[in-house]
């Protein structure tokens, strides 16, 4: 039986990559055959979902100083993931951070490096940033190289996790970055300005466009130079040939560390299991925690199995064990005999 294992990261204890190569060894276990797309919806882990980095890079860092950032190119396609340039952890969280002097202006150097270096399509995932400068850093690097919409030989896309709205993008998320109420109006008001600035300037209202307040308005900012905005999964998804792989497959599983209500709203979760019942393939899903359950569907919950602290702790090991036991208990083609699980390592031993 062959099985796609396809989750999204299980935040802040196991990336995309790691589930899903815990997922199919539990899947061998027992007695299935595993394919693995590890995804993500354009946030973090984007750049590992699309084939992890093959560059680095010394750019501006989220408040001024040098950072080194990892980022991919091959085939000519690159792979730009903002939060190694300008993510909020680089700022050192919401506690380090200066949400007036946060800039986007390290990714705005990646683009521009990746395009020297002979990309004809970037791929910007913009996800776990520090800013909310509505792109004007890397619009500052990047305007000399506009448009960005292919007819120069490059063409970049906003791959986001969000469809926030421009002038949204501080009251939204403001807080999150470490702004107070009074910055987060300053921060508003910025924005009011930019977007009346790209319009003059670019002739591209960003007020409206979906996606446009990802990342603190870089979405917007890259959509003012010609960049098209995406739904990141859907890029995610299209570069790993995933709708393929969900036909081939006889059971799809997916994950992800929280299912909630926004799981089903263009995540990777809910957008799997869209993808598979429309190919008529039966899906489960192993999430770390279910805030959410959905009638009828066939979700796994880590906490309510192992317990908490044990589910945060050692998730490989829970991971790899509910595969395991999950798929011992379906049904095995004709001609094969189930695969007797191994012992449970010990806890300790997980990972």
């Amino acid at each position: 039986m062959r099985i796609l294992i396809a989750p999204d990261k299980f935040r802040g204890t196991a990336s995309a990559v790691q589930a899903a190569d815990t997922l199919a060894a539990g899947a061998r276990d027992a007695g299935w055959e595993p394919v693995t797309r590890p995804l993500a919806d354009g946030g973090e882990g984007t750049l590992e979902a699309l084939g992890g980095p093959t560059e680095t890079s010394t750019v501006t860092g989220p408040l001024g100083a040098p950072v080194e950032a990892a980022w991919r190119l091959a085939d000519g396609v690159a792979v730009v993931e903002m939060a190694r340039a300008s993510g909020l952890q680089l700022a050192g969280g919401a506690e380090s951070n200066d949400p007036l002097a946060a800039t986007s202006r390290g990714t705005g150097e990646l683009i521009a490096e990746a395009i020297a270096r002979g990309a004809r399509r970037v791929v910007v995932g913009v996800g776990g940033s520090e800013c909310t400068d509505g792109g004007i850093g890397a619009v500052e690097v990047l305007a000399d190289l506009a448009p960005l919409d292919g007819s120069r030989g490059y063409l970049v896309q906003v791959a986001h996790d969000v469809s926030t709205r421009f002038v949204d993008a501080a009251r939204l998320f403001g807080a999150q970055k470490g702004a107070t109420p009074e910055q987060v109006g300053q921060l508003t008001e910025r924005l009011r300005a930019l977007a009346d600035d790209y319009l003059r300037r670019f002739a591209v209202d960003v007020r409206e466009l979906p996606g446009s307040g990802a990342a603190g308005g870089l979405g917007g900012g890259l959509a003012a130079l010609g960049a098209s905005l995406k739904q990141g999964f859907g890029v995610v998804a299209e570069g790993v040939g995933l709708a393929a792989a969900v036909r081939e497959a006889d059971l799809v599983m997916t994950g992800e560390g929280l299912l909630d209500v926004q799981s089903f709203e263009g995540k990777v979760v809910g957008s799997v299991a869209a993808l598979a019942t429309a190919a008529g393939v039966p899906w489960c899903a192993v999430v770390g925690q279910a805030a959410v359950h959905p009638d009828g569907a066939d979700v796994i919950d880590l906490v309510a199995t192992f317990g908490r602290d044990a589910a945060l702790t050692q998730t490989l090991h829970c991971l790899r064990t509910t595969a395991r036991d999950h798929l011992h208990r379906l049904p095995v083609p004709p001609g094969r005999d189930p695969v007797p699980g191994p012992s449970d390592p010990p806890l300790g031993d997980a990972t």
